[in-house]
């Protein structure tokens, strides 16, 4: 069977960390494990942090690789014995995405949980759904369309749209990345959740 992690197995994990810090380290949760600190989905099989602050982030990894986690991809860090991957990205970028602004601008994130030396925060929705459909994966439009409609009073889908093709704006895959926006506006129509 496939292990998951909880909200509160995702507390539990960083409240150990924490007690192994000695510096400030913002972590600002993405993807799956937004949706999963924001109650919308019950668990997530991966953990996706950025670290925006480049020294925090070489902080971070050396104190972790001291707990006897080892570097597995580019971004994935994993401790032996246990069977999920923390993917940490640096500064601005979510996998090969870059986002506009740093997630520690304002209004960019919400902090959720501060602790002695971590503060979490989860990326604001425009961010989060943007990022999702760069990947495109079934599951990745699923995620965005469960988050329109827990956060329907917060996000606007003209400034969702004006936001995602921004961003697209600076990617080498620009015109299929496109084509990810337009097959989610088609399921939120069916789906009712948008109407032109």
């Amino acid at each position: 069977m496939e292990y998951r992690l909880t909200k509160q197995d995702l507390f539990d994990i960083l409240i150990g960390w924490n007690s192994f810090l000695k510096k400030k380290v913002h972590l600002v949760a993405c993807g799956g494990t937004a949706l999963t600190l924001l109650d919308i989905k019950a668990s997530t099989k991966d953990v996706d942090f950025i670290v925006p602050e480049l020294s925090e982030y070489s902080y971070l990894i050396k104190t972790l690789g001291d707990l006897g986690y080892e570097q597995i991809t580019g971004s994935g860090w994993v401790r032996k014995g246990e069977q999920y991957i923390f993917d940490l990205f640096r500064g601005k970028y979510i996998h090969t995405t870059e986002l506009l602004e740093s997630p520690l601008e304002e209004g960019k994130s919400t902090v959720i949980k501060e602790m002695s030396y971590i503060s979490l925060a989860v990326l604001n929705c425009y961010d989060l759904i943007t990022s999702k459909l760069f990947r495109g994966a079934s599951v990745d439009y699923e995620d965005c369309i469960d988050l329109i409609r827990a956060k329907k009073e917060e996000i606007d889908i003209e400034t969702l749209k004006k936001h995602f093709l921004e961003t697209a704006g600076y990617d080498v895959s620009e015109d299929s990345i496109k084509k990810n926006f337009e097959i989610f506006l088609k399921k939120i129509k069916k789906e009712g959740i948008y109407e032109e």
